[in-house]
């Protein structure tokens, strides 16, 4: 298929949920090439930010962290068992997402922190250290961290 506006061949696909394009890799020795690999495609993003919104975790403020990480662990698991396997940083993205719906549903749940993203931030972030299991995206390393001097990146 060729790309009406440049006139180049369009050198992707989509199959499966994966978008195959070329993409830099690595070799044994650690050079750099270019080689032709999947990764998560765009319609597959959007789908995951479409689920992630469907669960309208934002009005369900009465609900514990626990409760909300029962029905969002099995999920966040599948996902990133099936898209995880190449490319695993651009599941990353898609997998942020649910933090951030996670930061302001304790936006919503705390008055205290409604203002305060920072703080709502660093609320996660002492539950994380606390205990560090309840997400599955938490055991990835993905989520708010909080540093030792108690600031925040996420």
């Amino acid at each position: 298929m060729i790309n009406p506006q440049l006139g180049f061949p369009k050198q992707s696909f989509d199959f499966l949920g994966y978008t195959f394009r070329p993409r830099l890799a690595r070799n044994k020795i650690g050079k750099h090439f270019v080689s032709f690999l999947p990764a998560i495609s765009n319609k597959a993003k959007k789908k995951i930010t479409t689920t992630i919104r469907s669960w309208k975790m934002l009005r369900n403020t009465h609900i514990t962290l626990e409760e909300i990480s029962g029905k969002v662990n099995p999920i966040v698991r599948g996902w990133y068992q099936y898209y995880g396997k190449f490319y695993r940083t651009e599941v990353y993205k898609s997998l942020k997402n649910v933090e951030r719906h996670l930061e302001k549903w304790v936006k919503r749940k705390y008055k205290r922190l409604r203002s305060h993203g920072r703080l709502a931030r660093q609320f996660l972030g002492k539950v994380r250290d606390r205990s560090p299991n309840i997400f599955y995206h938490w055991t990835l390393g993905l989520g708010s961290k909080r540093l030792n001097n108690g600031s925040c990146i996420s």
